[in-house]
């Protein structure tokens, strides 16, 4: 049956001079590894205009529809057999995933915790949970997404209800602004339609041209449904490094007061965050309508990471490899990492990133 399908869509990216590409990317969760198609359709493809980049899930799904094959087991349904949207089991498991894979974030933690198990566990939502995490590179953003989406869903970030957006890669011409609303609006209604329970991840949010994002505010806001189409139970996570300096002169000052950056609450932050955000020209959410609105529901902070934070990711990676975590080794290759500021010297420049490639020539 896949093959059959693979085929089909083959034969018609052929027929509508369409170009299929794949790209593939590890991320900063130990072992992960996501991989991503697409299909450039410079024609008319199932009778709607769509210029540029039309995601290769998005397609399957219309040929499935167009010759009349209906998703069995086989192949993910929406569905409790393959998502967690009763809330079953969910809480336990994001829990001990965030304790053994997310360090150094206890705000993000929580905050996490407990809106995403609150979320799933309501059978009325009244719009789709919002979730918009900030800090500097390294620090966990991606590695908190994909522990959600995990938990979530059976098939994990494989699973084509669940939708990844770089906005380096997906949005890269200032002059298409005006066609990517359009597509990311069809992508985000089509996959919806088809699945009431679809998560949708945009990364690099602070790169993102100005003004696109705002196109999807309609599809957050409170209402009962767009277009005969409910929204409510779709999940969207805006990843960025912008409010990252707010973040870590806050726990800078934290730390030059001799206080425990364990004191360090969601309130202490928050407004300064979203306002560093909203005022920033470079970041994508520079004046954004999604922020003046309200309708992300929680800026979730993600502090710079000190030296012990270190040690435990590379204890963490090393495990993923299949390797006896060595504190000692673990210390030594903490060690090399560059700190900051120039006097203090007690946060991470790069986060944990790049300690699976760093971990494999220091062994």
């Amino acid at each position: 049956m896949h093959f059959a399908l693979l085929l089909l869509v083959l034969v018609s990216a052929a027929m509508t001079d369409a170009v299929i590409y794949c790209s593939s990317a590890t991320d900063d969760l130990p072992g992960l590894r996501t991989s991503t198609c697409y299909v450039s359709v410079p024609k008319i493809v199932g009778g709607s205009q769509f210029e540029g980049q039309m995601p290769w899930d998005s397609l399957l799904l219309q040929k499935r529809s167009e010759i009349g094959i209906t998703p069995t087991a086989s192949n993910e349904d929406c569905n409790r057999d393959w998502i967690s949207f009763d809330g079953r089991g969910v809480g336990k498991g994001l829990k001990d995933d965030l304790g053994r894979n997310l360090f150094g974030q206890h705000i993000a933690s929580d905050v996490i915790m407990k809106v995403v198990t609150g979320f799933i566990n309501n059978d009325n939502p009244k719009k789709p949970l919002v979730l918009s995490f900030h800090g500097s590179s390294g620090v966990g953003k991606n590695v908190a997404s994909q522990l959600i989406v995990k938990n979530l869903y059976k098939q994990g970030m494989d699973s084509r209800f669940v939708h990844y957006f770089n906005s380096v890669v997906h949005f890269p011409q200032d002059g298409q602004v005006e066609t990517y609303k359009s597509q990311l609006q069809h992508w985000i209604r089509g996959n919806v339609s088809n699945c009431a329970y679809s998560l949708f991840i945009f990364d690099h949010v602070d790169m993102m041209r100005h003004g696109l994002i705002d196109c999807i505010k309609p599809f957050l806001d409170q209402r009962h449904k767009l277009d005969g189409v409910s929204y409510r139970n779709a999940i969207f996570i805006f990843l960025s490094n912008a409010g990252g300096e707010i973040l870590t002169q806050t726990t800078l000052d934290f730390w030059n007061a001799g206080k425990d950056r364990q004191e360090i609450k969601l309130k202490d932050v928050e407004t300064a965050l979203s306002s560093s955000v909203f005022n920033n020209h470079n970041s994508g959410l520079w004046y954004s309508s999604l922020i003046k609105s309200h309708v992300g529901d929680f800026f979730v902070p993600f502090l710079p990471l000190e030296r012990k934070h270190i040690v435990q990711c590379v204890k963490a990676e090393m495990e993923a490899m299949g390797l006896k975590p060595d504190h000692n080794k673990a210390c030594q290759m903490a060690n090399e990492f560059n700190f900051f500021p120039q006097y203090e010297r007690c946060f991470a420049r790069s986060g944990c990133h790049m300690i699976a490639t760093r971990l494999r020539y220091f062994m």
